[in-house]
């Protein structure tokens, strides 16, 4: 199995009901949740997206328009509100990539109980994948302007989600593979409701 070393996720008899996909961006967050959310029959939500259904408006026209404090304080709000939500459906949910940073989300998500899982792959395949999403969508990705500011950025970056509760690594691997990982390790059971 490639999950780390000695990071094992704790399960406790409880149904685990929710999991919580954090990582760096192009770790594949979105992708493998919507996988994830498929194997199980449970609900996949991406956080950014909450956000800017909210704020009628997307990430980056939140960073360009009112700063990286607002779109925390957007991201910081939407994520209690799924911590609310948590009892009325199992669910996968993808964070940003600097959501689990934010010291306030991370005490927020721990203190919750909800599995968390850090996605993870090569700098170098992240910043090859991120180049290749933007240019195939059109999206505007305020922090892929420099690779030596993406790497410094991992860098420090890569220590905190390290606090997750699950390490995956996503290079060269099917999502089925890292989705059936994850499932298996969190032993997450389907929904009855499929």
């Amino acid at each position: 199995m490639r999950s780390s070393a000695g990071k094992r996720a704790a399960v406790s008899a409880v149904q685990v009901q929710a999991v919580f996909l954090v990582g760096f961006m192009g770790a594949g967050k979105s992708s493998v949740g919507r996988a994830l959310g498929l194997k199980l029959g449970w609900v996949f939500e991406d956080l950014d997206d909450r956000i800017e259904r909210r704020e009628g408006r997307t990430v980056a026209e939140i960073f360009r328009d009112s700063g990286e404090a607002a779109f925390r304080q957007a991201e910081s709000a939407a994520l209690n509100e799924i911590l609310r939500e948590l009892r009325s459906a199992p669910r996968v949910v993808a964070l940003g990539g600097g959501a689990f940073v934010q010291k306030l989300n991370a005490n927020r998500l721990k203190a919750s109980g909800v599995p968390t899982v850090f996605l993870d792959a090569p700098v170098e395949e992240l910043w090859r994948r991120c180049n290749a999403q933007a240019t195939e969508s059109g999206a505007e990705r305020p922090l892929l302007k420099s690779a030596e500011r993406f790497r410094e950025l991992y860098a420090s970056r890569s220590k905190k989600y390290a606090k997750a509760q699950l390490r995956v690594e996503t290079g060269s691997r099917s999502l089925e593979e890292i989705a059936e990982e994850i499932a298996a390790v969190l032993k997450l059971k389907a929904s009855s409701k499929r």
